[in-house]
C-alpha cells in the first residue's frame, strides 16, 4: 500500500502543476492583443498540450486516491470534506478544458484580471485538503 501512497502523491503533484500553470496560460492569452496570431496560436498550443498531458495525471490522481480509500478504509468527516474538495478540482478541471474550448473559438468574454483569480482555486483548495489529511480535525 505504501507504494500506491507514493505514486498517489507524485500523480497529484504532476496533476496540481497543471493545474497551477494552465490558469497562467489563459491570464496571457486574455492579454493577448487581437492582431497577434502567432503569440496567441503559440499559447493556445501550449495549453492544449498541457491540458491533455494533465488529464491523464489527474485520473490516474483519483484512481490511486480511490484504491487508498477502499483499502485503507478510511473514515470519518475530514475525508468527506477532502472528497467533495477533489470533485471541486475535478469539475476545475473540466472547466479548464472548456475554457480552452472557447479561447480557441475566440469566444472569451473574461479578461485577464478574472483568470488571475480563477489561477488561485487549486492553490486554495491545495491547502485545505493538506491540512484535512495532515490533521484529521473531525
Amino acid at each position: 500500500m505504501l507504494v500506491v501512497k507514493a505514486l498517489h502523491i507524485g500523480f497529484v503533484v504532476a496533476w496540481f502543476a497543471g493545474l497551477f500553470y494552465l490558469p497562467r496560460i489563459y491570464v496571457n492569452l486574455a492579454m493577448v492583443p487581437e492582431e497577434s496570431t502567432a503569440e496567441r496560436d503559440r499559447l493556445l498550443l501550449m495549453a492544449g498540450k498541457l491540458y491533455r498531458f494533465m488529464t491523464p495525471l489527474g485520473i490516474l490522481a483519483v484512481a490511486l486516491g480511490l484504491w487508498l480509500w477502499f483499502g485503507y478504509g478510511f473514515a470519518g468527516g475530514w475525508l468527506h470534506v477532502k472528497t467533495t474538495l477533489v470533485i471541486l478540482l475535478i469539475v476545475y478541471h473540466l472547466y479548464c478544458g472548456r475554457l480552452l474550448r472557447r479561447f480557441e473559438a475566440r469566444q472569451i468574454a473574461r479578461d485577464h484580471v478574472w483568470f488571475r483569480f480563477f489561477n488561485e482555486v487549486p492553490v486554495l483548495v491545495m491547502f485545505a485538503v493538506i491540512f484535512l489529511v495532515v490533521l484529521k480535525p473531525f
